[in-house]
């Protein structure tokens, strides 16, 4: 009986629920199409986002967001004349991508440099639960600025939006790196 006690009561399995886990996203192929406008700029985007101009209350010419309905995300594109002004726009974009520290884990700023086609700038990787995951912003240093600003309309989760933030940054490089002034 004991024997029979011992065994039976030693074999129980202390059961632990499993943790929340996250649906599975579905990553569309990477194609690209040419955004051409009377701006000053071009580059290519992906077919799976949609060119809007920003019509907020602030909106300037050459505003546009590219939405991504499915991801529920938008990237905030701006554009702005150089006027003797570099330093402040470049500042600017610092300061927005710096105001993240507060919930940041770490901010990560990736320079580039295109001097064949005159594209100088600066990536910002925020990582962590933030608004904003990635900041950038292009110039030739003398006439063109643009930036950007990558956001999604759910709540921040840096390990269930880690492979869709990684699937946009490849699309934004890709914008960077085919972007050219007209």
């Amino acid at each position: 009986m004991i024997i029979i006690l011992t065994t039976s009561t030693g074999c129980r399995k202390n059961f632990t629920p499993k943790p929340r886990a996250y649906f599975r996203i579905d990553m569309p192929e990477k194609v690209y199409q040419v955004y051409a406008s009377e701006c000053s700029f071009s580059f290519e985007y992906p077919v799976y986002g949609i060119i809007k101009n920003y019509e907020g209350k602030d909106a300037e010419p050459c505003w546009i967001n590219i939405e991504f309905p499915y991801f529920k995300g938008k990237m905030h594109l701006t554009y702005k004349t150089v006027k003797k002004n570099l330093a402040l726009y470049v500042e600017d974009i610092r300061t927005l991508a710096y105001k993240h520290i507060i919930k940041a884990d770490d901010i990560i700023e990736r320079p580039f440099y295109y001097p064949e086609r005159k594209v100088f700038g600066m990536l910002y990787d925020i990582e962590g639960n933030t608004a904003s995951s990635i900041n950038f912003f292009a110039t030739d240093s003398t006439h063109n600025f643009l930036s950007g600003s990558l956001y999604f309309s759910v709540h921040p989760n840096a390990d269930s939006l880690a492979p869709v933030i990684r699937f946009f940054r490849t699309d934004i490089e890709h914008l960077i790196e085919t972007l050219h002034w007209n």
